[in-house]
This record gives structure tokens, C-alpha cells and sequence, in this order.
């Protein structure tokens, strides 16, 4: 791997989760939409939305020969199913004020990254990004404590978004044709729940306002954005160094949720925070000598 790949799905890396470390404050916006609806309408307009851009980039021969491969659309319909359940989970994380437990979630995901890499990929790790992982896994102790429990929102944020990494990693497919796959593989799921809504009397795709049907439409557009992205950079890093970035995305949600949501911050969490950006810095040192290296010896890969 060149120096200005890593550098690139490093870039990959910081917008998508910057983006989503933003999505509670967008999605608390529809609080009053049952997650569900929220989760269908994301999957159908984020959909359409990567439909236009395949359309516009010419990208249709690519899903085509996508679909000829059963292996790939077998593990991209898998990614799907994961990446789905964690959307759900989260929205229903957002909808009962538990922004804290999800940033938990996604703070415990770098590890499930790590753990995988490590028992799956047989991917290495030098001492600096060993001691990271340590004050991660001494933070997520930390918060063990200070919680009493270890929530099963954090346990099941993790494992999807930590498992779909993975997966995702595995299909040599590039990004959009992948979105697009994944989404039209949630649409049957999203359409049975739709009409078994309708059968209550209840419209899922019939918004009760246009401020909420556009709020809706973007959402489907910013599930498309950060996955793309995502999915470039899992093209272009180690999931080792995939999985310590993620820490950007709940140290935003840790902050929103205590100082615009108000939701109670122990002074045990301000601990595992500090724990946490400690190891981060240590494995960007870690991923700078590693660039710099590759750098000045470009035949050489990491």
C-alpha cells in the first residue's frame, strides 16, 4: 500500500466519521418518526440517491458484474443485514436519550476491529498501537465501572458496525457499487414493514409534513455519503487502523450528548475519555511513522 493510499483512505476515514458523528443531532430532529420508518425511508432515498450517481458516473457495467459473482452479492446482502441492524439501534438509541450508550457502542467498536484483524485478517500490530489498544480496553473497563453494567445497546452497536467492517474489507467492490447493493438488499425487509404498516392504518413512506419529508430525503442522502466514504477507506487501511478512527466519531456523539442533550456525564467517563485520546494519539504516531516510511520506500508495502 503507497503512502498517498493510506493518506487518502485516511481523508476516507475522517468524513465519514465526522458525519456520522454528527447524525444525533440530525436524527433527534425525527424524534417524533418510529425508528423503523426512519430506517426504511433512509434505505429507500439513500437507494435512489446512489442509483442517480451510478447513472451519472456509468457505473451500471460494474454492478452487473457484481451481480455475476453469487460469493460477493452473498457477503454485500450479510453487509446489509449488519450496517441495517445497526442503523436501527442506534435510532432507537437517539429516540430513548441514549446518545452516551451509543457513543459507548462505537467507542468499544475500534477493539471489535482489533480482535477480528488480529483472530481473522492475521493482521500485526507494533508496540505503539498495542499500548493504544490497551488504554482503549482499560477505558471500556472504566466505563464498565462507572456504568455498573455493560449496556446491550453498546455490546450490539459494536458488533454490527465492528462485524460490517470486516465484510465489507473482504468484497472487492468498489464503493458505490456496494452501497447500492446493500441498500436494494434491505428494501424487501423495508417493504414488508411498510405494507404490514399500511395494513394498521399506518403510512411509512407518507410523511405527516414536508418539513419531515425533506428531513427524511437528506437522511437517506447522508446514510449514502459516509458509507461511501467508509467503504473507500476499508479499500485503502489496515481495519486495525480503520477501527482506532472511529474513536472521532463518539467523541462527537460523547459531546453532543452532554453538552446539547444535557444527558448526565459521570466523572468516571472523564477518565475513560482521556484513556481513549491517549491511544489515539499513540496509534496516529504509530500510522505517521508507518506513512513516512512508506513514503521514502515506496516499493515497500504495510
Amino acid at each position: 500500500m503507497t503512502g498517498n493510499a493510506t493518506l487518502a483512505g485516511i481523508g476516507f476515514g475522517l468524513l465519514a466519521y465526522c458525519i456520522w458523528g454528527f447524525f444525533p443531532l440530525f436524527f433527534r430532529q425525527l424524534g417524533h418518526v418510529a425508528p423503523m420508518d426512519i430506517l426504511s425511508n433512509r434505505a429507500v432515498w439513500a437507494c435512489l440517491f446512489v442509483s442517480l450517481l451510478l447513472t451519472l458516473r456509468g457505473g451500471w457495467p460494474k454492478v452487473a458484474a457484481t451481480l455475476r459473482t453469487p460469493a460477493h452479492v452473498a457477503r454485500l446482502a450479510l453487509a446489509a443485514l449488519l450496517v441495517g441492524s445497526n442503523w436501527l439501534i442506534f435510532l432507537w438509541a437517539v429516540e430513548q436519550r441514549q446518545v452516551l450508550a451509543s457513543s459507548l457502542g462505537y467507542f468499544l467498536t475500534p477493539l471489535v476491529n482489533v480482535l477480528l484483524a488480529l483472530a481473522i485478517l492475521k493482521e500485526r500490530l507494533n508496540r505503539l498501537e498495542w499500548l493504544s489498544v490497551g488504554l482503549a480496553a482499560l477505558a471500556l473497563i472504566n466505563e464498565v465501572i462507572t456504568l455498573g453494567s455493560l449496556p446491550w445497546v453498546a455490546l450490539m452497536l459494536a458488533a454490527t458496525f465492528g462485524t460490517y467492517g470486516l465484510v465489507r474489507k473482504q468484497v472487492p467492490v468498489d464503493a458505490l457499487s456496494g452501497l447500492w447493493l446493500e441498500t436494494l438488499a434491505m428494501l424487501p425487509i423495508c417493504l414488508l414493514y411498510a405494507a404490514w404498516q399500511g395494513t394498521q392504518g399506518h403510512a411509512v413512506f407518507v410523511p405527516p409534513d414536508l418539513s419531515t419529508a425533506g428531513l427524511l430525503v437528506a437522511a437517506g442522502i447522508l446514510t449514502a455519503l459516509p458509507l461511501m466514504a467508509f467503504a473507500a477507506a476499508t479499500q485503502r487501511l489496515d481495519l486495525a487502523t480503520v477501527g482506532m478512527l472511529m474513536y472521532i466519531n463518539p467523541s462527537m456523539q460523547l459531546i453532543t450528548a452532554v453538552l446539547l442533550f444535557d444527558e448526565p456525564l459521570a466523572s468516571g467517563r472523564l477518565i475513560s475519555f482521556g484513556l481513549i485520546w491517549c491511544g489515539l494519539l499513540c496509534f496516529s504516531v504509530s500510522l505517521w511513522r508507518k506513512t513516512r516510511s512508506t513514503a521514502k520506500n515506496p516499493l515497500k508495502s504495510s
